[in-house]
């Protein structure tokens, strides 16, 4: 007894030599699950969850659009106005970077604030060796920690007026050490460099405290086993501790280069951009035109040329760690 063998195709019609049940196979049969699932709606919990995260962004978001965002357009739309900050702003188009581009203290203030950025770089440095004169658990570093950390909660005028005393030619402590009156801030020659030292000692401590931070989570293994394998000093630090300390170095660097370029309390309270405007920098000089006069279209062309150059230069940095991390 003979029994036939039918089989079905894709279309469901039967065809001899099957096993009587539908194939499956072709692009329509595996494709349909997958358009099923792409057009499936969120599930109710995803839903909520979604609604949630944006509910806990939205307060964060809406105040850096408000204290960010919405002041620096303020700025830029600004800069092409001339306004005394009384009567109505007149629109000027191009003309206050043009005259900004064109005067001499821009082109001070700007050689100043690159003498700052150089000579602050110096401050992550000097604070991880503090940071790893610090590390240690020995009687007493309690107490040398808190005269390394008092600089950083000094305000910049208290810093500024200490060390405007320690300048001082007449009864300064440099006088003093010298054995003869040097006028430091009254010399267009050394007045910029006065100052950044003054900055460099808080600035210092800041960098000592992230790295002290940075300390504390280094991984332990690593660290036993390169001493297994011989590592000592300088290599144990170069090869094992700084690459750890990368992320707080990214930031210790960051946080200085903003900290260089907007530089203003201590050239404020020490020369007041002097003598001859010859310790200005970007920050002072925007500060100057709009307070004593009344330039504010002006001043917001030199703020929107300040955040320029510290955009580029943090974008860069960013990309760089962005590069290494990959």
């Amino acid at each position: 007894m003979e029994h036939s063998v039918t089989r079905h195709t894709v279309g469901g019609s039967v065809e001899p030599g099957g096993t009587g049940l539908p194939a499956l196979g072709g692009a329509a049969g595996v494709q349909a699950p997958k358009a099923r699932a792409r057009g499936r709606r969120p599930s109710p919990t995803a839903r909520r969850q979604r609604r949630a995260a944006f509910l806990f962004l939205a307060p964060a978001c809406v105040m850096v659009a408000v204290y960010v965002i919405w002041p620096i357009l303020s700025t830029i739309r600004l800069s092409f106005f001339n306004w005394d900050g009384m009567t109505e702003p007149t629109f000027a188009g191009l003309a206050n970077y043009v005259e900004l581009f064109n005067a001499q203290t821009f082109y001070t203030a700007l050689k100043n604030n690159l003498i700052w950025l150089l000579l602050f770089l110096l401050a992550p440095p000097m604070g991880l060796a503090v940071a790893l004169y610090l590390n240690q658990a020995v009687a007493g570093i309690r107490i040398v920690k808190s005269l390394f950390f008092a600089p950083f909660v000094l305000s910049g005028v208290v810093v500024g007026l200490i060390f405007s005393w320690f300048y001082d030619p007449t009864f300064g402590l440099l006088a003093m050490i010298l054995g003869h009156g040097v006028p430091v801030l009254g010399d267009p020659r050394y007045a910029t460099f006065g100052i950044v030292f003054a900055a460099l000692w808080p600035q210092t401590a800041y960098c000592m405290i992230l790295y002290l931070t940075g300390l504390t989570s280094l991984n332990a293994e690593q660290i036993e086993a390169a001493r297994m394998e011989g590592a000592r000093g300088w290599s144990m630090l170069w090869h094992v501790i700084l690459p750890q300390l990368r992320p707080t170095t990214f930031m210790a660097i960051v946080v200085t280069i903003i900290g260089a370029l907007r530089s203003f309390d201590l050239i404020s309270v020490m020369t007041g951009g002097g003598p001859f405007e010859s310790s200005t920098v970007l920050a002072y000089y925007m500060y100057d035109q709009a307070i004593k006069y009344y330039r504010i279209g002006y001043s917001a062309a030199i703020a929107v040329v300040l955040f320029g150059i510290m955009l580029v230069y943090i974008v860069y940095h960013l990309r760089r760690m962005l590069r290494a991390e990959q």
